[in-house]
């Protein structure tokens, strides 16, 4: 680039050619310092070891927003426990599509990660992922009926097997002490417990991919870097103009390959390209924040993750759940969440961001969602006008004999959801997560929420597939991706002796707890259905 393009490229940004540090051009930037990032940057360092890569982040750390452990619940999102994820039908059957859908996308990230901790990448399983019961538990007439049906539906599918289901009190609190010790002896409770659950710190896992980046020659990490500007070259490359928050400084960064997993940034940094598959899209925030307990005498009565049926209205990431928790090496206990609302996209974030966000494209998916949402409203505001005795209240549904003293309240990440304009639906909120890419493929944005970092690995796959179509095909990158994900292009569930294998390989890499299951008869549905309801 000339002199003078330079010039007027930073008069452009409002900036001048005195306080340009460099200008570099790079094969692929990653914006934002998250578990996204740091998996697509460990993806494309094995597949193209020449290409240069660089990652810039606002911060002064990596994984400081949403993949840093205290900011998200930590759960290994199998779909073993969440509820929300096997909707009941108009009919009364239980569609359990989206837990199949998502449990497979979990075994592709557990592969990935048992991938890189033999290479050397990721040190310590124990330092990131430990074995946790996953377990739902829910009381009430509609509600056991409910978990009962779903339980069965599942065990139709090949990854749930090994699941177990009671309505045994005596069971029960086996399984979890601290939720049925001082329980109404009249109150009618059911659940399921299956040891495969996981509980990951996504902020470690983050932390070590990078680590590992930095290792090479032509990775290149940078901190305290704003994002001031994206505009598209006249040759296809994206230039970046980036503020250092540190110096003051300014420069430009060319990239033929963009990717922005910014968390809640990623869609204003994204509305900057101009490029037009974001138009009508909006982002609508959603806090929260958990009540944790240290107290060791509470943490050694519950060694689960057990989640609940979410209020009326609430939206996904806000069902209720008790959790074990591994923390800077410290086992503790969360429960929660609590929606809170700012207008912030990310918790370091500004007031701003919701309203620079908006514009004319997404102004009426905004007000459609407002008015269709009447019960996500109510239920935004009961959650910020709770009280301590409010929240305590809520824990004590789960924890009866919590103690106020025990707990205190700690704020966690923001989320964006997703608003789209549908062509019959107009305005929907979306739940979940999304890749949006460019035509061409050489800018694209990873959008949403849960489960998110969960499936960060195959996530990252459908990206690759969107941004490089033409080496996905290759006969160099596939038998890449077969050596980290040796399921790739397969489906797992269905195939008995391909999830075992799969499962115990992945459990002996990452120390995790494997227990064989013991098929019973599939011909005979009604023993499969009820081979693993205990203390009946």
């Amino acid at each position: 680039m000339s002199t003078t393009a330079v010039n007027l490229a930073l008069a452009a940004a409002g900036m001048d050619s005195a306080n340009l540090q460099e200008r570099k051009d790079v094969d692929v930037l990653l914006i934002g310092a998250g578990v996204m990032s740091a998996t697509l940057g460990a993806w494309l360092q094995d597949l193209e070891p020449d290409w240069s890569i660089e990652m810039v982040e606002r911060l002064d750390d990596v994984a400081v927003e949403s993949s840093n452990g205290w900011n998200n619940a930590g759960t290994g999102h199998a779909a073993l426990a969440e509820l929300n994820y096997t909707p009941q039908k108009a009919d009364g059957s239980i569609d359990i599509t989206k837990a199949v859908a998502i449990n497979e996308s979990f075994q592709v990230s557990r592969q990935f990660w048992a991938y890189h901790v033999q290479k050397g990448n990721l040190h310590n399983p124990k330092s990131f992922i430990h074995s946790t019961p996953h377990m739902s538990f829910v009381w009430g007439d509609d509600n056991v009926e409910f978990l009962r049906k779903r339980f069965q539906a599942l065990q139709k599918s090949t990854l749930f097997r090994g699941m177990n289901y009671s309505e045994d009190r005596d069971q029960i609190t086996q399984w979890i002490p601290l939720v049925m010790n001082g329980r109404d002896s009249k109150q009618k409770v059911a659940a399921t417990w299956t040891e495969m659950g996981t509980d990951v710190n996504f902020g470690e896992v983050t932390r070590q991919l990078i680590a590992s980046l930095e290792k090479k020659t032509n990775f290149r990490l940078r901190l305290r870097q704003e994002v001031r500007d994206i505009k598209r070259l006249s040759d296809g490359r994206w230039q970046v103009t980036l503020h250092n928050l540190a110096s003051g400084e300014n420069r430009l960064l060319t990239t033929r390959q963009l990717f922005i997993g910014a968390g809640g940034a990623a869609l204003p940094l994204l509305q900057k390209s101009g490029i037009p598959e974001v138009k009508g899209y909006a982002g609508f925030p959603v806090g929260g924040s958990f009540l944790v307990t240290e107290n060791p005498e509470v943490v050694q009565q519950h060694m689960a993750k057990v989640y609940g049926k979410a209020s009326v209205g609430a939206p996904p990431m806000s069902v209720p759940h008790v959790d074990t928790r591994v923390l800077d090496g410290k086992q503790v206990l969360l429960f929660g969440p609590f929606a809170t609302f700012s207008t912030k996209f990310l918790k370091q974030g500004s007031l701003l961001d919701m309203f620079g966000a908006m514009n004319g494209s997404n102004l009426m998916p905004m007000v459609q969602v407002g008015l269709k949402s009447f019960d996500l409203v109510k239920y935004l505001v009961d959650q910020v006008l709770q009280s301590e005795d409010d929240r305590m209240e809520a824990l004590r549904a789960y924890v009866p004999q919590a103690k106020q003293e025990d707990w205190r309240l700690v704020t966690a990440g923001q989320r964006v959801q997703i608003i789209k304009n549908d062509e019959k639906e107009g305005g929907v909120l979306r739940l979940g997560t999304e890749v949006v890419t460019s035509e061409d493929g050489t800018i694209s944005a990873l959008l949403g929420a849960s489960p998110g970092a969960s499936t960060a690995a195959p996530i990252m796959l459908e990206l690759m597939a969107k941004a490089f179509p033409e080496q996905m095909r290759s006969p160099e990158w596939q038998t890449k991706i077969r050596a980290v994900i040796p399921t790739w292009g397969r489906k797992m569930n269905g195939d008995v002796a391909l999830t075992e294998k799969i499962l115990a390989e992945t459990c002996r890499v990452l120390q995790l707890d494997y227990a064989p299951v013991v098929t019973p008869n599939a011909a005979n549905d009604e023993a499969r259905e009820t081979a693993h309801v205990v203390g009946k």
